[in-house]
């Protein structure tokens, strides 16, 4: 039987989601749980949520469900009833977006993966049951004003770029299985500290502090929810935020803003901005801090090569994408890593590209 799926072309999809009067909410959930048969679950979640008209990507595996979703407002006391339904998810808890805005995904993408969350980690020993100490908003807050608590956040360099707690170690790494041992590493031979930690939505420290729990760490904690999760509480009790800047969120918004604070520049200026954009240019799609202006004139992409291509007609950029290895040798420097970008060679270039509006 064929995969349930849409095959709708994206740009399709996206012009209905522009047009759509209904209202949705964005939320997102997870849990660690055994599933038998996830392909099976799978299609049942596809058909049900299809029915239901929701959008979102989400993954299943034997361990477990991740999932980020808009869901329509006139459909949630459905949407949540189903769920509650399903003897794997019942009573799960539902972490809504800070913004509010529904228009978060044009499509519903349900994936069975080895992992809800790539981790890397292959040691049979391991048990990710073994968690640290949940802590909520209050309780982080006092955490880490001790200056003996050492702070980390598991997310990516991306995510912290653009929005962190102050005093946290923000590993360079693009991954969360790159960044498990690496961070372990950082922290060796400061098992007896107290450890908090912290993430977008929760997920990834879930696992992460039973992880440090067996690398040997005794006074492991992270924060219930993640960064969704408090801004919430700390909107509700009127709390001090600690989190400064935007929370980088994996959909259409691309991030949330937490506070005022500006905490990065535009990689092709270099003036204070926190927007990140996808490079226009469909054979790059780079993941770069662009301020307005510099949109303006380089049309949302990265680089004037990449300006040059999309200028072109499509036939002739398709024409151009035909047999591309991606991150081959052939490929341009800013086409190494869609999460890294070349800042000097996008300097370098923007300059040029300036120096030829001017004249």
């Amino acid at each position: 039987m064929a995969e349930l799926r849409n095959r709708i072309d994206k740009n399709i999809l996206k012009q209905r989601l522009k047009e759509e009067t209904i209202a949705r909410k964005t939320i997102s959930f997870y849990k660690y749980v055994s599933i038998q048969n996830p392909q099976q679950l799978r299609d049942e979640l596809f058909k049900k949520w299809t029915e239901l008209n929701c959008f979102g990507r989400i993954y299943l595996a034997h361990e477990g469900i991740n999932a980020q979703m808009s869901v329509p407002e006139n459909e949630w006391t459905n949407f949540v009833e189903f769920v509650n339904s399903l003897a794997y998810f019942k009573n799960v808890a539902f972490k809504h977006a800070v913004d509010g805005n529904g228009k978060s995904f044009y499509k519903l993408i349900v994936k069975v993966r080895d992992k809800i969350v790539s981790d890397g980690i292959t040691d049979q020993t391991f048990d990710p049951s073994n968690t640290g100490k949940y802590l909520n908003a209050t309780e982080f807050n006092k955490a880490i004003e001790d200056e003996n608590t050492i702070v980390v956040d598991m997310r990516n360099h991306y995510e912290s770029e653009v929005g962190k707690f102050a005093r946290a170690f923000c590993p360079d790494a693009d991954t969360f299985r790159e960044e498990l041992p690496l961070v372990i590493d950082h922290l060796k031979g400061q098992e007896d500290k107290k450890i908090v930690m912290y993430c977008t939505g929760g997920i990834r420290c879930e696992k992460a502090s039973a992880y440090f729990k067996h690398h040997g760490f005794k006074d492991v904690n992270h924060l219930h929810g993640g960064i969704i999760q408090y801004a919430k509480e700390i909107k509700e009790h009127n709390l001090e935020s600690k989190f400064k800047g935007i929370n980088f969120v994996f959909d259409e918004r691309i991030g949330e803003r937490i506070t005022n604070d500006i905490l990065s520049n535009c990689h092709q200026c270099g003036k204070p901005c926190d927007t990140h954009v996808n490079c226009k240019n469909d054979d790059c799609h780079l993941l770069f801090i662009q301020c307005s202006e510099c949109a303006e004139k380089m049309k949302g992409c990265c680089t004037p090569t990449c300006v040059s291509i999309i200028e072109l007609p499509i036939e002739e950029q398709r024409a151009l994408r035909k047999g591309r290895v991606k991150n081959g040798p052939e490929c341009l420097a800013v086409y190494k890593s869609r999460l890294r970008p070349n800042l000097a060679e996008i300097l370098k270039n923007n300059v040029t590209l300036n120096d030829k509006i001017k004249k």
